[in-house]
């Protein structure tokens, strides 16, 4: 509190002063019945004008304190002198101190208290007491003595009282309040930590609080209170209409749950999960079931999930498809050997192409589950922790495992590389069948010439490239060929079988390895698929 600011609360401010108007007036009633009715309680004959001189000033103070309310020490000060002054006055020498006004004294007990806790009330309990005995000498009896000291003690223990329990309330409303901020600090704590962006409203859809993964989803800084949620949330639906999203809130009757909304963001489109409902208190259930004090809505990113599940229909679809065909033609053909063998006249050379047309089909099969496995254990992340790895032995061996293949087909294998080719750290299992991708492939789409596995240093990274003279891959090709199950319109690669899957796991295993795919080729001239890594020192 600033030094000479009185500081109280508005409520009790505004009380003060309805009673500081209203006692006088009170007082100014009582001493007119009293005076034009001749009671004769009214034991103190007192001339006119000494009423008025009392009574005018006490009501014009209390219409001045009314109007101006008290907002400096001093003024407080002269507002609680000023009012016993003239409540010491009035019962002195207008109505007495044992009249029925007398108990409006605790009023100023408690605006004493009120305005100075530590030394208002010893203040005021002076003057009621100086005012008792100053009224006992002036009209001196025994009665009036008792009289007067159970009126003060009388007073003075109901204003101790009030105060005590004005006290009780204040700290009981004061834990209650300490409970209530900490309750809404551990619920923001909550809500704060939580992943998925949470939004509330009040009734008319003005945000009252929000969390920092809200701020994260809608990419901003700036705070979301006192923003109305349809400028703060701009969706849209199935059918790229804006989405009222406070329309949605209003129109809810429990909890609502729709993943079909779409947020654009600085270009990138988000799809989200929105959960929302009515806020309803104890009090609102218990009044009427359509009363709220607000809503809730919660927003979740669920792109990638959207995306994954979209994606595995599409892989589920085409690997139905495409397993479909080879295990007809396997059916089918081993069905008619089956009969074949059964009559003498069928020749041999015809029944061994049924069976090496089943076998085809089968060993086809057996490369989409071998690709389907890999593509498994990397998009599962098994063995893909990074080793040290001496790239001199890893390519001498992959050169003794395809030599024999290459010469098979007439086709020369080279090995390109330089003595010092040091270690890279990766996964090996990665690593190993992303380059075997590339050889087999090599293998198998060139009919004359040559591929080679080169390897070479390139300031600190090491190059591993494939180059092979074969068919080559057009342009146009080139942008399709790492999309799962593609395969080109090109008759040469119909020719040779394929799953489709094999450039499609490469990308996912360079992906792993933290490297891309890099590929150069031209129709007729053969292609180059290359990775870097970079080195590690031994």
């Amino acid at each position: 509190m600033l030094k000479g600011v009185v500081t109280i609360d508005p409520v009790t401010g505004r009380i003060i002063r309805y009673a500081s108007l209203i006692i006088p007036i009170l007082f100014t009633v009582y001493t007119c019945i009293i005076q034009f009715t001749k009671i004769d309680s009214f034991r103190y004959p007192t001339a006119d004008w000494v009423i008025l001189a009392i009574m005018i000033p006490w009501v014009i103070a209390g219409i001045v304190q009314f109007i101006f309310p008290i907002t400096r020490q001093w003024g407080a000060w002269l507002f609680l002198i000023a009012n016993h002054l003239f409540a010491i006055l009035s019962l002195l020498f207008i109505a007495s101190f044992s009249t029925s006004l007398s108990p409006l004294w605790i009023v100023l007990f408690l605006a004493s208290h009120i305005y100075f806790p530590k030394v208002g009330v010893r203040f005021s309990i002076i003057l009621l007491l100086t005012t008792a005995f100053i009224d006992t000498l002036m009209h001196f009896s025994t009665g009036t003595l008792a009289t007067n000291m159970v009126i003060a003690v009388g007073i003075t223990a109901l204003g101790l009282t009030a105060i005590a329990l004005g006290r009780v309330q204040e700290k009981n409303s004061l834990q209650s309040r300490l409970q209530e901020v900490l309750q809404r600090d551990r619920i923001l704590t909550i809500v704060n930590n939580l992943a998925d962006g949470v939004l509330s409203t009040d009734r008319n859809g003005i945000i009252q609080v929000y969390n920092a993964a809200s701020l994260n989803l809608l990419d901003t800084n700036t705070g979301l209170n006192g923003t109305y949620i349809n400028d703060a949330l701009t969706v849209y639906g199935p059918d790229d209409k804006r989405v009222d999203i406070f329309k949605a809130l209003r129109a809810s009757k429990g909890v609502v749950v729709r993943d079909d909304l779409t947020l654009t963001i600085e270009g990138e489109t988000l799809r989200l999960e929105a959960t929302y409902s009515p806020i309803r208190s104890s009090y609102s259930r218990s009044k009427k079931a359509e009363t709220h004090d607000g809503y809730i809505l919660i927003l979740r990113d669920v792109t990638k999930a959207k995306s994954l599940e979209e994606e595995r229909d599409e892989f589920i679809s085409v690997v139905s498809h495409e397993l479909r065909t080879p295990i007809t033609i396997a059916e089918g053909t081993i069905s008619n050997v089956q009969l074949m063998m059964e009559r003498s006249d069928i020749p041999q050379n015809v029944l061994k192409e049924g069976i090496t047309t089943a076998h085809d089909q089968i060993i086809f099969l057996s490369k989409m589950v071998n690709d389907l496995s890999t593509l498994s254990r990397a998009e599962r992340g098994v063995a893909d922790t990074p080793e040290p790895i001496d790239v001199r032995e890893l390519v001498d061996g992959l050169y003794n495992e395809y030599a024999s293949q290459a010469k098979k087909k007439g086709l020369r294998f080279d090995l390109d590389t330089t003595q010092l080719l040091g270690q890279v750290s990766a996964s090996r299992l990665y690593l190993k069948e992303l380059l075997q991708n590339f050889i087999t492939n090599a293998l198998k789409y060139t009919k004359e010439g040559s591929v080679t596995l080169r390897v070479v240093r390139e300031n600190n990274k090491l190059l591993f490239e494939v180059k092979d003279t074969g068919i080559g891959i057009s342009k146009s090709d080139q942008a399709k060929i790492f999309n799962k199950f593609y395969r080109s319109e090109d008759y040469r690669t119909r020719e040779t079988g394929g799953t489709g899957l094999g450039l499609y796991v490469a990308a996912k295993l360079a992906k792993k390895l933290g490297t891309k795919i890099k590929v150069e080729s031209r129709l007729n001239h053969g292609s180059t698929f290359s990775i870097s890594l970079p080195t590690q020192e031994k």
